[in-house]
C-alpha cells in the first residue's frame, strides 16, 4: 500500500481494544450515540467520526470507543434505529469478531409505549414489544397490542 492509500484509510485513530460500530447512516449517527449514553463514559477515548466515504453506502458514520465492549440489551438498542451497522470488537489493534446488529424477535424495556392507557405507562413495569416486521422495524406492544411503525418509536 502506497502513503498516499494509507493517508486516505488513516482517517480515524487505530484502537487497541474496544469496540468500533460501523456504517451508521450519518442521519442516524448521533441518534446511536445518545442511545449508548457515551456522553456518561468518563474514561474512554471515543472518536466518532460521519460521511466517511463508503462503497456500500455512499456515506456512513463510525464510532469508537476504546475498552468498551456492549452487552446484548445495549446491541439491540442500537439496532432498533440503525439496523444494519455492523459491531466489530478489536483486542490489540486486531478485529476479533464482526457482528452485524440485527432486531430480536422481541424488545423488553427498551421502547415505550406510545399508547397513555397502556398498562406500562401507568404502572411501574418493563415494556415489551413483539417485532412484527424485521424489515421496516414495525412492533407490536404485548400489553395493548398497539402496533407502532418504526418511525413512531420512542426509545427509553
Amino acid at each position: 500500500m502506497s502513503s498516499t492509500q494509507k493517508k486516505r484509510e488513516m482517517q480515524v485513530a487505530a484502537l487497541e481494544n474496544g469496540t468500533a460500530i460501523d456504517h451508521i447512516p450519518p442521519r442516524q449517527l448521533f441518534k446511536v450515540a445518545h442511545l449508548l449514553e457515551l456522553e456518561k463514559l468518563d474514561t474512554n477515548t471515543i472518536t466518532i467520526g460521519n460521511n466517511f466515504p463508503s462503497r456500500k453506502m455512499g456515506r456512513k458514520g463510525v464510532i469508537k470507543i476504546a475498552d468498551k465492549f456492549f452487552e446484548e440489551n445495549e446491541i439491540n438498542r442500537i439496532a432498533l434505529i440503525a439496523p444494519n451497522v455492523v459491531l466489530n470488537e478489536i483486542r490489540d489493534y486486531e478485529v476479533t469478531r464482526k457482528q452485524p446488529v440485527s432486531l430480536p424477535g422481541e424488545l423488553i424495556g427498551i421502547v415505550k409505549c406510545n399508547n397513555p392507557k397502556c398498562i406500562t405507562n401507568n404502572e411501574p413495569m418493563p415494556t415489551r414489544f413483539t417485532v412484527i416486521n424485521k424489515e421496516s422495524g414495525a412492533i407490536k406492544c404485548h400489553y395493548c397490542e398497539r402496533k407502532i411503525n418504526k418511525e413512531e418509536i420512542i426509545v427509553k
